[in-house]
């Protein structure tokens, strides 16, 4: 087969930011809002049947009002992803998030409702059969409900987030747009250069780029620092509204996950590090050095003059949907029909913002993936990530709109599950020494992203929002904090770091979810533990996808009490996975012994 790069996004809105049909689709959600808002502002408990059934009349609209903006938002957020300087983005991402902010005035007001239920009333309207689906969902409201201020001050705090909270991640991108990181005679985008410094197997290559890209950062340094700040301080102002000085509070909330859990796998990943650092320092001797640098940490190994072989993007789909099949033949479809369907942005060229991701687009049942391929074991291993949450939407697009509002770290699980079934097979797959070495490389790599850099993440954030309570930080501050936060995560096993890291990775500048670091270590290593049991239990599909429905229908903890029969608040669990990364470890350590004579 022969797929294209580029994904089709006229099957969603038929000509672009100009489509008539996503005109009238906004049209039309600005129509059913404010009906929605006055249901719901007259709605009151009565033990009797019109009521209920106008209650799920209420919380059916609003899941499709919810639905409608997600189709809406990610639309245009795609087609800013492949053309950075689209001027035409901001004005239309401005008029959904003004839908966005009137219909969340419906959800404030169904929440309040609930909260001033009695007990007695509100277990009556829960247990009728119409709510059965949802009812996790309407519990947690009621339960995180007792938050809100009155319904006016959520309407202004909503409003001011348009030109605060949203106002400066969008800024973010913005700055990012112009970003160009100068090599030889070109310019590259962020996304290339971050590319070729991470892969390049040249050395000099990869200094000379990180070199280029970290001048480039630092000159934009004091308008991101600006930005991190007002964005940070407008949310601290938001919980202290709300009366709360806990920064943690609504990352954990958002993820479904108690503080014990959060510290019972942070505390496993501290006690953990020794095998990653032995991998580093063997990684520097295979490259004749004494340690390696930040941009060496991600390069591949070169052993017996191994050239490696990148694989086209054909060549990446059938090797993934080939290994899919062997785990899951569901997800061997859905990843099929993406690439067959053209739902991937892959293609390699200017213009593109960095990084990658999955969207799920409700109301076509679909999804879309964007990322920049390579070719490279890395690029594969992204590729099947994404596909990974592109399953995961897929197993759960049929149930209703709160039951698919999954948080990021079980997101995360079903993506890097998927992730590690791919790598997995390229490691087994390898017919020489020299491939095996490069090719757990690669894993354990992996593994130092998600041990180090993502903790390195979660150490920067934590410490930064400690100290934001108490005033503004300049570039030099931040760069400080983060040049602490690496070195404890990695262990002090680099010769250097890269203390500009808050300023180039977009996810400290994300506005809807804070502490957007530690789902990426959950999700891996949850799914390591998933992967375990699916070694162990035959016809582990079903029990796989029954995991992924009750993703958001039940705490993380009940989710791994239930499907895997495992408590999360103990190292027990993480622990295992630590132990499996460590097996790996002693293999490339054995590997490579005769490589330093």
């Amino acid at each position: 087969m022969t797929y294209s790069e580029q994904w089709d996004l006229e099957t969603i809105f038929k000509g672009g930011l100009a489509s008539p049909a996503l005109e009238n689709r906004l049209q039309a959600l600005g129509q059913q809002i404010p009906v929605v808002l006055k249901m719901t502002s007259d709605w009151q408990f009565v033990f009797d049947e019109p009521a209920f059934e106008q209650m799920q009349a209420i919380t059916t609209q609003l899941q499709q009002i919810e639905s409608g903006l997600k189709q809406t938002g990610s639309f245009v957020n795609m087609i800013q992803s492949v053309d950075e300087r689209n001027q035409q983005v901001a004005p239309m991402m401005d008029r959904i998030n003004q839908l966005q902010n009137t219909a969340r005035q419906i959800d404030v007001l169904l929440t309040k409702k609930l909260v001033a239920l009695t007990t007695e009333q509100f277990e009556t309207l829960v247990s009728q059969p119409a709510f059965a689906p949802i009812q996790f969902n309407l519990r947690e409201k009621r339960q995180q409900g007792v938050d809100l201020l009155d319904e006016q001050t959520e309407k202004l705090l909503d409003q001011l987030a348009l030109d605060g909270l949203q106002g400066w991640s969008d800024h973010y991108d913005t700055i990012v747009a112009e970003t160009q990181i100068p090599y030889l005679d070109q310019t590259l985008s962020a996304g290339q250069a971050q590319n070729k410094f991470e892969s390049d197997p040249d050395s000099k290559v990869r200094e000379v780029v990180f070199k280029n890209w970290q001048q480039t950062w630092d000159r934009f340094s004091p308008m991101l620092a600006d930005t991190l700040n007002h964005l940070a301080g407008f949310r601290l102002t938001t919980y202290q509204a709300h009366g709360t000085t806990d920064f943690m509070k609504k990352p954990l909330e958002y993820n479904r996950m108690k503080p014990a859990t959060l510290d019972a796998m942070w505390s496993v990943v501290s006690q953990n590090k020794a095998p990653l650092v032995a991998f580093l320092n063997r990684k520097a001797a295979l490259m004749g050095k004494k340690q390696l640098a930040w941009q060496d940490t991600w390069a591949p190994v070169v052993v017996d003059d191994f050239q490696m072989t990148k694989k086209s993007y054909d060549e990446a789909a059938e090797f993934i949907i080939a290994h899919f099949r062997d785990f899951s033949p569901k997800m061997a479809a859905v990843a099929q029909t993406a690439f067959e369907k053209r739902w991937i942005e892959a293609e390699d060229r200017p213009g593109k913002q960095p990084g990658g991701y999955m969207t799920d687009l409700p109301e076509t049942n679909d999804f879309r993936i964007f990322m920049t391929y390579d070719g490279t074991p890395g690029g594969v291993s992204t590729l099947a990530h994404e596909l990974g949450h592109g399953f995961h939407t897929m197993m759960i697009n049929q149930l209703p709109g709160w039951r698919q509002d999954y948080a990021m770290n079980v997101a995360e699980t079903a993506s890097t599950l998927a992730e590690l079934i791919v790598v997995d097979a390229t490691v087994n797959e390898a017919q020489d020494r020299a491939t095996k070495i490069n090719l757990l490389d690669q894993k354990i790599t992996n593994a130092i992203d998600m041990f180090m850099n993502i903790h390195a993440r979660y150490l920067f954030e934590h410490r930064f929002y400690e100290m934001r309570q108490q005033g503004l930080l300049t570039p030099d501050d931040l760069k400080g904090i983060m040049l602490s936060a690496q070195k404890e995560a990695y262990a002090d096993a680099l010769t250097d770091y890269d203390p500009l890291f808050w300023a180039d990775k977009q996810h400290f500048f994300f506005d809807d979810v804070p502490f957007y670091n530690f789902p990426y270590t959950f999700g891996y290593l949850f799914s390591m533990g998933i992967y375990a049991k699916a070694q162990s239990v035959p016809h582990f599909e079903a029990d796989y996808i029954a995991l992924l429905q009750d993703t958001a229908n039940m705490s993380t903890e009940e989710l791994a009490q239930k499907h895997l029969g495992v408590d999360l608040t103990q190292p027990a669990f993480w622990q295992a996975a630590a132990d499996s990364i460590a097996k790996d470890v002693a293999l490339f350590l054995e590997l490579t012994a005769t490589d330093l004579d």
